[in-house]
């Protein structure tokens, strides 16, 4: 990493009044940690690294997938199956050599999340599940971290900055004191499960990218306390403020210790994956008569199935309509297969040991894709 300012890199950031060359060299200084290489993170990590942020980590333990590239547009087809923290690494390495880069190709977990963000200035949210963000959270919290926050579905996404004391002088939130508890079963689904549209993404990571700027810099009003709601189909942009809640510090692990001891996939009502099949398994008990099959998906989401007969009761209604089945067998399969897992374990409460329950590892998209290649 260099310590002097290319002036002929930064022109055009040096030409604004407001940022000159000591914004410049605040950036340089920086240390910002993304957590996510995805759709958001390839849309956050390329504009933080030609602004010239100094030091960046990216931290996923995720490969390139084909059905990421639509909107993860740091990769190409070359890169599918390869580490996506490495990947976009060295594409950014390209993009600006004067900077430095750290690749962590490691899952972020309650043993290694204090560890690998206290080396860090600013802390970017670009994850897709609950139970890493009220763990990221809670982090930025016990390390007195800012936290820059992201989240897309659909055609909506969501910006805010958290753990952030604004010129107002008003009590820091925290993620918490949006949601102060994990949403239940088949409340709300990530984009594997209900889809996004391409470009919200770039949207959303874009703002994120420009809210970091904004907090390493000093320049303009910050998202520090408030949160941005944005509609793609509508055009429509909401900025709400946050309160801090009295109650909100006693959902936060009191010490680092208490904090590596918290299952946050158990408090967001993750399950393990002991009720998961593969797809051979699925297709092999589900050629058996007495095996009932459950879409728990919402109705007309896609793909369609008609491979197969099958009952379609939703995640979010199950525990008020359970199916009744002479069937000794019960497999569940949704879209990627986490609302099935969680199904699974639903129905497992319901039927105890009387029933053999089974979720489709995967979901039934990657079932199809496979076999429309064979």
């Amino acid at each position: 990493m260099k310590d002097t300012i290319s002036y002929e890199r930064y022109e055009r950031q040096l030409a604004l009044k407001e940022f000159g060359e000591a914004g410049q060299q605040k950036l340089l200084q920086a240390k910002v940690l993304m957590i996510g290489a995805g759709g958001l993170g390839c849309a956050v990590l390329p504009y933080l690294a030609a602004a010239g942020i100094g030091q960046i980590g990216i931290v996923d333990d995720d490969t390139v997938a084909l059905n990421n590239l639509h909107r993860q547009v740091l990769y190409n087809v070359h890169d599918i199956g390869l580490p996506k923290a490495q990947q976009a690494a060295s594409v950014l390495r390209q993009l600006n050599p004067d900077i430095s880069i750290r690749a962590f190709t490691e899952r972020l977990t309650v043993t290694n999340a204090l560890s690998m963000m206290k080396e860090y200035d600013v802390i970017v949210d670009g994850t897709d599940n609950f139970s890493t963000r009220y763990m990221i959270n809670d982090a930025c919290v016990l390390l007195n971290k800012p936290l820059v926050y992201g989240a897309v579905s659909k055609f909506e996404g969501q910006v805010a900055i958290f753990n952030c004391t604004g010129n107002d002088n008003q009590p820091p939130v925290n993620y918490r004191d949006l949601f102060p508890q994990p949403p239940g079963p088949g409340e709300v689904f990530n984009c594997a499960e209900t889809g996004v549209l391409g470009v919200l993404p770039g949207i959303i990571g874009g703002m994120q990218a420009s809210e970091t700027i904004k907090l390493v810099t000093g320049i303009g009003v910050p998202l520090v306390n408030k949160i941005i709601t944005y509609n793609a189909l509508t055009n429509q942009l909401f900025e709400l403020q946050i309160t801090a809640g009295a109650a909100t510090g006693d959902l936060i692990p009191a010490t680092m210790a208490a904090f590596e001891q918290t299952d946050y996939d158990w408090l967001c009502g993750i399950v393990a994956n002991n009720f998961e099949i593969d797809a051979s398994t699925f297709d092999k008990l589900r050629a058996n008569n007495d095996v009932l099959l459950i879409d728990v998906r919402e109705p007309g989401e896609m793909p369609l199935i008609d491979e197969f007969a099958h009952k379609q009761i939703p995640l979010g209604i199950m525990a008020q309509e359970w199916p009744e089945t002479e069937s000794e067998t019960i497999i569940v399969f949704c879209q990627s297969g986490k609302r099935s897992l969680q199904a699974a374990k639903l129905l497992a409460g319901h039927w105890g040991n009387r029933k053999k329950i089974y979720s489709l590892a995967g979901g039934i998209r990657q079932w199809k894709n496979n076999n429309h290649k064979n």
